[in-house]
C-alpha cells in the first residue's frame, strides 16, 4: 500500500503520478555500437514539467556517456500489480525495472532479478545509503536492487484546530493516551469537527491498522514469515483505542469505511484534527483540497515503538548484460542518487517551478551526501519546515519497518477487523483477532 495511492514516487517535484511498465530490450547493442537500456517510470505526457526534467536529465545522461543509449517507456502506473509478475515471466520488463520495497524479496525469490553484487561497487552512491534502505535489496548477502525513495508515516495535524482546542500546536501527542485526548477536545469544537480519523475500506483500514500494531510494539507476522502475530496484546490495544474514540469519546464522527480521499477532503475542509500518513500528504492537502501549508504540520507516529516504511527502488532484469548493468547502474547514479541534483534531487529546480521544498522526507543518504542533500534542500525550502521538525526528531527513535509479506491479502483481512470495530459499538475485539489470525495463517499457508 502506497501512502496516497501511486503518488508517492516523485511527490517532491510536484508530480502527481508517475509510471511504467513495457517491453525490455533483447538486443544491448544499440545504433553505433552503444549499450541499449530499458528503463521506466518516466511521468507521462499529462504530467508536463515532470516529464521535460525527466527528459532533461536523460539528455544530459547520454551527452555526459556517449556509449551508452537509454530508452525510456512510460504508462500508468510504474508498476501495475495485475500485469507485475506476468510482464516478469514473459519477459516483457525493462532492462531496469521499477519496484516497490515490497517486492524485492518476492522478484528475487521468483528467479526475475539479475545478481548486481560483482557490479554495486561502480555505483558512486551505493555506499552513501541508508543502511536499512539497502537491506530491502539484500537477499542472502547478495545485492539485486538500489533504493531510490522512502516514505515514513507519522501523525497529520491541524495546527489551528489545536490551538481553538486549547492545544499546544507545537506539542503534538506523541502517546496513542495523548492522541486520544487531543481527538476528544477537538471534536468537541462542534460543527461537525472530527478529532480524528481513520480508514477502514478498500484493504486501506488493514494498511493502518499494520501502521498502528507497529507503533504498539508488535507485528503482522512473525519473523519467518509463517504465523499471524495479530492476536496479541498489542493487536487488541490497537483495536480497543479506536473502538472507545469511535463509540465512548464520539471523536472520530459517525461516517466510518472512510478511504484516503474521505480523510483528506476532512483534513482540507478544515474539519478533521488528525490523521495517520506520510509527508506526501501534505502538498496534495494544499494543491487539491483546500488547506494551507502554514496550517498543516507532521508529528511522528505515536506509540514511540515503530513506523511503518515504504518506499521504492530499482530492479535489473535477469537476463540484462553486464554492460547493461553497468550502465543503468550509471543513470541511477546520474537520475536519483546524486545530492542535490537530479530528477528528485534538483531542488532549485523545483522551487523555480512551485513544486514544493523542505518537505519531511525520510533521508535516502548518510553522511557527507547527508549533508550536502539537506543543505541545497534547506537553501530552497518553500514550505514552512518548522511545522515538521518533531516528525524528524522523533522518527529517528523509532523502528523502521517495512509492510508484510502479501500485504495486500493480509489488508483484506484486516480491512474487516477494523470496519466492525469502528461501525459495531458491540463488536468482539477478541473474537474479530482469533479469526484473522486464522486467515492470515492460511495465506501464509498457500504461499
Amino acid at each position: 500500500m502506497r501512502s496516497t495511492g501511486i503518488r508517492r514516487t516523485l511527490v517532491a517535484l510536484g508530480v502527481g503520478a508517475l509510471t511504467l511498465t513495457a517491453c525490455g530490450s533483447n538486443d544491448d547493442e544499440a545504433a553505433g555500437g552503444k549499450t541499449r537500456i530499458t528503463v521506466n517510470c518516466m511521468p507521462p505526457k499529462s504530467a508536463k514539467v515532470d516529464r521535460q526534467f525527466f527528459e532533461e536529465d536523460v539528455a544530459a545522461f547520454e551527452k555526459k556517456n556517449p556509449d551508452i543509449d537509454v530508452v525510456p517507456h512510460d504508462a500508468f502506473p510504474c508498476q501495475d500489480p495485475k500485469t507485475f509478475d506476468a510482464k516478469l515471466a514473459g519477459g516483457q520488463m525493462e532492462d531496469v525495472f521499477y519496484t516497490y520495497f515490497t517486492d524485492a524479496r518476492h522478484v528475487v525469490d521468483i528467479g526475475q532479478a539479475a545478481d548486481l553484487t560483482p557490479y554495486v561497487k561502480e555505483l558512486k552512491s551505493y555506499d552513501t545509503i541508508q543502511q536499512q534502505l539497502r537491506d530491502i535489496y539484500t537477499v542472502d548477502g547478495k545485492v539485486y536492487g538500489i533504493p531510490r525513495t522512502g516514505y515514513s508515516m507519522g501523525l497529520i495535524y491541524n495546527r489551528e484546530l489545536f490551538e481553538k482546542a486549547g492545544l499546544d500546536p507545537d506539542r503534538p501527542p506523541t502517546t496513542w493516551d495523548g492522541v486520544r485526548d487531543a481527538a476528544k477536545r477537538i471534536a468537541a469544537l462542534g460543527d461537525g469537527t472530527v478529532g480524528y480519523a481513520d480508514y477502514s475500506a478498500q484493504n486501506q483500514g488493514g494498511w493502518h491498522f499494520t501502521a498502528e500494531l507497529y507503533s504498539q510494539g508488535g507485528d503482522v507476522v512473525s519473523a519467518d514469515g509463517k504465523k499471524a502475530t495479530v492476536d496479541t496484546p498489542e493487536g487488541r490495544a490497537v483495536l480497543q483505542t479506536l473502538h472507545d474514540m469511535r463509540w465512548k469519546d464520539e471523536s472520530m464522527g459517525s461516517k466510518q469505511l472512510l478511504v484516503i480521499n474521505d480523510v483528506q477532503q476532512m483534513m482540507g475542509a478544515g474539519k478533521l484534527g488528525m490523521y495517520l500518513a506520510a509527508p506526501d500528504n501534505i502538498p496534495i492537502l494544499v494543491k487539491e483540497k483546500g488547506a494551507e501549508y502554514e496550517n498543516i504540520a507532521l508529528a511522528p507516529m505515536p506509540g514511540g515503538e515503530g513506523t511503518l516504511i515504504g518506499g521504492d527502488g530499482y530492479m535489473f532484469d535477469k537476463n540484462a548484460s553486464p554492460e547493461q548493468i553497468r550502465a543503468g547502474l550509471k543513470w541511477l547514479d546520474h537520475m536519483f542518487l546524486t545530492p542535490g541534483d537530479g530528477f528528485l534531487g534538483d531542488y532549485a529546480r523545483a522551487k523555480k517551478n512551485d513544486a514544493p521544498v523542505g518537505l519531511p522526507e525520510p533521508r535516502l543518504f548518510t553522511g557527507a551526501a547527508d549533508t550536502k542533500d539537506q543543505q541545497v534542500k534547506k537553501a530552497n525550502a518553500n514550505v514552512p519546515v518548522e511545522n515538521y521538525q518533531s516528525f524528524l526528531d522523533g522518527s529517528r527513535q523509532l523502528e523502521m519497518k517495512i509492510e508484510p509479506p502479501h500485504a495486500q491479502q493480509l489488508y483484506s483481512v484486516l480491512d474487516g477487523v477494523v470496519s466492525a470495530v469502528l461501525t459495531k459499538e458491540d463488536a468482539d475485539i477478541d473474537r474479530l483477532l482469533k479469526d484473522a489470525s486464522g486467515k492470515i495463517d492460511g495465506i501464509l499457508a498457500r504461499s
